[in-house]
């Protein structure tokens, strides 16, 4: 199990690493996490929802994700509650109270669906969340040395360096444990180091004098090593041609899998902004409204803020609007929330631009798809995947351009300067990304494979991470 001191230590990240070189030396791997946080979330095989950083570390295992390997997910709507899903499937809203007395009751689902996978492959690699100090959280914990002492299971712990204070950090931790939890450390991980690494040695040496732990590796600062985030907005801009399209995304206050945007972000021909002030927005090419756990919420917000006055005045200027999944809700005329299932039951006038309207339902939609986009030159192959409460009907559903085999999706504005889907993941494919970015005002463009960029992308994580920890010391924690 790979816990950290802090948030944003480099867990995801590692345990995606371990995966990879386990695989490379052929062995069966898979990734876990007993308890995740976050609005990034993908569909499994098996028709439920996880955390999107272990479908990544499923790539990076080179398998398929399933409900297993992230047995409750906490999606917060309010900044004191959370949807709790619960082996891929929601069962209830609760605040954060409630749900931290309610946590017992989940640990046997956790445990079960460890020992599932442990049937199936030779390891599986645990991430914890968060820290294992935060004492507060540490009475009726399953997500971090709650569950290792349950699953009895060896742990490293993983530090920051490049944020300071790593000393401490490692040396706090270890001190907050109790005894049969320090004795199940095996050694720790220095994370984002730069610089000559024997400036480090004595501060290595002193660790280990003070803890009796092992430094197991110190692992290099990856420059522009993109890995999807679990959570946190964290895309970094790459060198980009003189032909530019300029997408700013108007970072909503509940803002759900930004990572539908990262192959865009990464496209030599496209330059990203995420802007949740709208008073630094400038101007752009595209506009895009993203997805949102809270759509009427998020909607008011954009009101409220001056996003919806700058929204259609991009517009009238002759500005393309993409709306994915919430965004998409948004375009239409109305979001109906009889039962609450997102908040406060009730409805909402919307944008109007496009002609349907959206009513909540409690049974989420989760299915993975791919069909095609019909083009005047041949057809374009579209793969992506639906997570969304809502069901969208009208007029506009008529005109779909998207061919999904059960269903149809996409639609364009009769002006052709707006379009929306419900497809997360719909910049994946490189015909569709330039398809889309062509529409959005890009004359030519540089053809890029996001699926390639992403596995090119494990594969130097790993190589960086094994050369700091071979795999025989991992072997030997493991075994």
């Amino acid at each position: 199990m790979v816990q950290g001191t802090t948030s944003d230590a480099g867990k995801s990240i590692m345990v995606a690493a371990i995966c990879r070189i386990l695989k490379n030396h052929g062995y069966k791997v898979a990734p876990f996490k007993p308890q995740n946080m976050a609005l990034n979330s993908a569909v499994t095989a098996d028709g439920g929802e996880i955390g999107r950083a272990q479908a990544v570390q499923a790539m990076a295992a080179g398998i398929e994700p399933t409900t297993d390997m992230n047995p409750v997910l906490l999606k917060p709507n309010t900044d004191i509650g959370a949807q709790v899903i619960v082996n891929g499937k929601a069962v209830a809203n609760m605040d954060a109270s409630y749900y931290h007395h309610h946590k017992p009751k989940l640990l046997q689902a956790v445990l079960d669906a460890h020992a599932r996978l442990s049937k199936q492959y030779d390891f599986v690699i645990v991430e914890g969340a968060g820290s294992p100090a935060e004492i507060n959280l540490r009475d009726r914990d399953i997500a971090n040395m709650g569950f290792a002492e349950a699953a009895d299971c060896p742990v490293i712990i993983v530090a920051d360096i490049d944020r300071g204070g790593v000393f401490a950090h490692l040396m706090g931790t270890l001190d907050c444990l109790s005894e049969s939890e320090k004795n199940r450390v095996k050694g720790f991980i220095i994370n984002r180091f730069r610089g000559d690494i024997s400036l480090l040695q004595s501060g290595l040496d002193w660790l280990e004098e003070k803890t009796g732990k092992p430094v197991l590796g110190v692992i290099p600062y990856i420059e522009n090593l993109h890995i999807e985030a679990e959570d946190a907005i964290q895309i970094k801009q790459q060198n980009h041609s003189e032909q530019t399209l300029k997408v700013v995304v108007p970072v909503l206050p509940r803002i759900s899998n930004h990572t539908d945007f990262d192959a865009l972000a990464l496209h030599p021909n496209v330059h990203l902004e995420f802007i949740k002030d709208p008073k630094q927005f400038s101007g752009c090419d595209l506009l895009i409204l993203p997805g949102t756990k809270n759509v009427r919420q998020d909607f008011q917000w954009l009101v409220d803020s001056g996003w919806k006055h700058l929204i259609e005045k991009h517009l009238r200027y002759g500005g393309k609007v993409i709306g994915i999944c919430g965004g998409l809700q948004m375009l239409g005329h109305a979001i109906h929330d009889p039962n609450g299932v997102e908040g406060q039951s009730g409805s909402t006038n919307a944008f109007g631009y496009l002609d349907f309207e959206t009513t909540l339902d409690e049974q989420k939609q989760l299915i993975n798809v791919q069909g095609h986009i019909i083009h005047q030159n041949a057809p374009i192959h579209v793969k992506g995947y639906e997570i969304h409460a809502g069901i969208s009907q009208g007029p506009a559903f008529d005109q779909c351009v998207i061919d999904l085999g059960d269903h149809k999706d996409g639609i364009f504005s009769e002006d052709n300067q707006i379009f929306a889907s419900y497809i997360h993941g719909i910049f994946d494919e490189p015909e569709m990304l330039n398809h889309l970015i062509r529409w959005a005002g890009l004359k030519s463009t540089e053809t890029f494979d996001y699926h390639r960029h992403q596995q090119a992308e494990l594969e130097r994580l790993a190589k960086e991470v094994e050369k700091a920890i071979p795999v025989g010391t991992l072997l030997s924690i493991l075994n």
